[in-house]
């Protein structure tokens, strides 16, 4: 019998366990979801695959690959050079920095001696005029070739040598516009990056998969823009993603919008993480989760319900306190399960990550992870990126608060 002095605190648990179930639910909801898309993308990427491996040399396009560079990064030697090492007919590579004395350049051109057969060079783009500096900097390199295939990729990203062969031949149909990639996050030292990791290979591919299988892609995912000239000529070339942050969900969504399909590819490429403390991987998290909450705040509140940890450690605080003591460890138990089984479906059975297998057990802590850094996405507007602040404005535009200076646009 509740006394009327406990009646008020024992409303307040309720609420709490309340919200612990409806969190519980939504959560496996959203896991059952996933699974479902998964399985989904598994039979699409085999189709895939024995599609691309059946297209002949003669049908493979001239193509550029665009990387924009800046500063040095862990293992970023082995990542430029594995796009080097592509078994494609013919390709280009076009580096694109702010100056010459960028420190990724002096790598890039030791990597370019070791292949004179590959096609490179180097644009130098100055200090950027727009919000988005690499968007600045791909404007400038685009102009540079006169090719209609180009591939854009982030100097943090590592491929498989048949990466063309695999990312090219969806373009080849008309109504495609844009193709992307998911990726198995490749952590540097430490548990945070590791965590990290985890989150890039289960959490954002469960994302994409299920964005994909309920809407269809409607934007595209940084590591890889796999595009052609007539596309983004049609939404009036890169620049038109000059003022946001997520350049790579806007160019997606206006190739969609103009028209165009947007291809999830059934190749994963690596995207390596660079070392952090606690403060700055939870900073590079939050910045990403605001970015989110500007481009897409509906659906970003909507992502609160799909992380299970956090309603999992609510409803074992809430029900306990209730005295429903089994409840308590099986509302635990089941968060911690449903992220297990995602962390093998998605992280380990989709984008190939080892880490996802080995270290399931440590993807529930992951999620709450992850929960942190969405609550954290709204406490304010500004972020750093490179070293250079920025603050948010409507649908996840830009504007720099504070930018360093470099020397002025030419090419090498």
């Amino acid at each position: 019998m509740i006394t009327a002095m406990a009646a008020p605190a024992a409303a307040f648990w309720r609420i709490l366990l309340a919200i612990a179930w409806i969190g519980t639910i939504s959560s496996t909801v959203f896991l059952f979801l996933t699974l479902v898309a998964a399985a989904r993308y598994w039979f699409r990427a085999r189709a895939a695959r024995n599609a691309a491996g059946a297209i002949p040399d003669s049908s493979l396009p001239p193509v550029t690959l665009l990387k924009p560079v800046h500063g040095d990064e862990p293992r970023l030697r082995q990542n430029l050079e594995s796009f080097f090492r592509q078994d494609y007919p013919d390709f280009e590579i076009v580096f694109g920095a702010r100056s010459a004395d960028d420190p990724a350049l002096r790598v890039a051109g030791e990597i370019r001696q070791r292949y004179p057969q590959v096609k490179c060079r180097t644009v130098l783009s100055g200090t950027p005029a727009w919000p988005n500096a690499k968007v600045f900097s791909l404007d400038k390199m685009i102009a540079e070739t006169s090719r209609d295939y180009l591939i854009i990729t982030d100097s943090d990203v590592e491929v498989g040598p048949d990466f063309l062969r695999n990312i090219v031949p969806p373009l080849l149909n008309p109504k495609a516009g844009l193709v992307t990639c998911l990726c198995e996050g490749v952590p540097a030292r430490g548990l945070w990056s590791l965590l990290e990791a985890m989150g890039m290979s289960i959490e954002l591919s469960s994302g994409v998969l299920v964005a994909d299988m309920m809407e269809g892609m409607r934007f595209g995912l940084g590591a890889v823009l796999a595009t052609r000239r007539d596309a983004l000529e049609k939404i009036g070339g890169i620049a038109a993603c000059a003022n946001f942050y997520s350049d790579d969900f806007v160019l997606g969504n206006l190739v969609w919008e103009a028209g165009h399909e947007v291809v999830l590819s059934h190749y994963a490429v690596g995207h390596v993480l660079i070392p952090h403390s606690f403060v700055r991987t939870f900073g590079h998290q939050v910045r990403w989760m605001k970015s989110t909450r500007y481009s897409r705040p509906k659906g970003h509140l909507g992502t609160g319900l799909t992380f299970a940890v956090p309603f999992g450690l609510l409803g074992l605080v809430a029900a306990a306190a209730l005295g429903h003591r089994a409840m308590a460890v099986w509302l635990l138990l089941a968060s911690v399960v449903n992220r297990v089984l995602q962390s093998l479906a998605v992280g380990w059975g989709i984008a190939h990550d080892p880490r996802s297998l080995i270290y399931c057990w440590l993807y529930p802590l992951r999620d709450l992870f992850g929960f942190c850094t969405w609550v954290g996405s709204y406490t304010s507007s500004t972020f750093l990126w490179r070293d250079e602040t920025y603050r948010f404005s409507k649908q996840g535009r830009i504007i720099p608060q504070q930018r360093s200076a470099h020397s002025s646009a030419r090419s090498q």
